[in-house]
């Protein structure tokens, strides 16, 4: 399963919770539905890591391009790095916490489900060192996909794509931008000068995606057979950038939301943006 999907459980878990559906085991997908992050982490693990199966891996990510790019997620059961679905489980990781987030205290899972939402946005924030450049994906699919081994022992090529003025991906760039506005939402009562900086870079990355134009899989050419996108989407990121009033010249830049749509994923995310634009 990976990190794009396994969201959809922590929501149903949360509104199960919220109507009151008599079922204990919720609770318990809950918590292990966040335990799932943990085990899917890049980097140097911290002390109170509790899938202790796992080591630290991947701590030379970024060295060819001279940027620290160690840590964030993997996608799923391979060692890739990947922007673009990684930065739709923030967003939603994030709008799930500020939705369900007394559900969430009831169970004694908010700091996890804020944890999880850190590491991410820890990744991301490193990935965009400049206003308009941020790398999108670490590793090669081809050599990644020929080894299937654990993370803490791989020795496949860990290359670093990135999109810039030359080469832009308003989609990755405006996913990102929302990851990092939702997150702010969520971390605004915890950390305010976290949420702040998350803040900001949100905004140059919506502008970033705006005013440099493309499909990101054009420019990160691999990610054509792993996550390809259909589109530019900054509808999400204008959304949530919408929801912090002082920002609220954002929402004109949500234009159209879509219309009538029969999915909500990785790829398409106008019913998301429609919720919050209603909002």
């Amino acid at each position: 399963m990976s990190l794009s999907n396994i969201f959809i459980v922590i929501l149903i878990c949360c509104s199960s919770l919220i109507h009151n559906v008599v079922c204990t085991d919720y609770g318990t997908a809950l918590t292990k539905s966040l335990l799932f992050f943990e085990a899917q982490r890049s980097g140097r693990l911290p002390s109170n890591q509790r899938a202790d199966w796992r080591g630290d891996s991947a701590l030379k990510d970024g060295q060819d391009v001279g940027v620290d790019l160690v840590g964030g997620y993997y996608d799923a059961g391979d060692n890739l790095k990947l922007g673009f679905p990684m930065a739709f489980t923030i967003t939603m990781l994030s709008w799930s916490t500020i939705e369900f987030k007394n559900k969430l205290e009831e169970k004694n899972e908010l700091e996890n489900a804020l944890s999880a939402i850190k590491w991410g946005t820890d990744y991301l924030m490193k990935a965009h060192q400049q206003p308009n450049t941020l790398y999108g994906e670490i590793g090669d699919p081809d050599s990644d996909h020929q080894c299937w081994e654990r993370p803490e022992d791989m020795d496949t090529p860990r290359t670093s794509y990135k999109i810039d003025e030359q080469h832009p991906g308003s989609d990755l760039a405006a996913e990102t931008a929302a990851a990092l506005a939702a997150a702010s939402i969520a971390f605004r009562s915890v950390d305010k000068n976290y949420a702040s900086s998350m803040l900001l870079h949100a905004i140059q990355l919506f502008d970033f995606a705006n005013n440099y134009q493309g499909i990101y899989h054009n420019s990160i050419t691999p990610a054509a057979k792993t996550y390809s996108s259909s589109g530019y989407k900054q509808h999400m990121a204008s959304s949530c950038l919408s929801r912090l009033k002082k920002y609220l010249d954002y929402l004109g830049g949500a234009g159209d939301t879509g219309g009538a749509r029969t999915m909500f994923n990785w790829d398409d995310k106008y019913v998301g943006a429609q919720i919050l634009v209603a909002k």
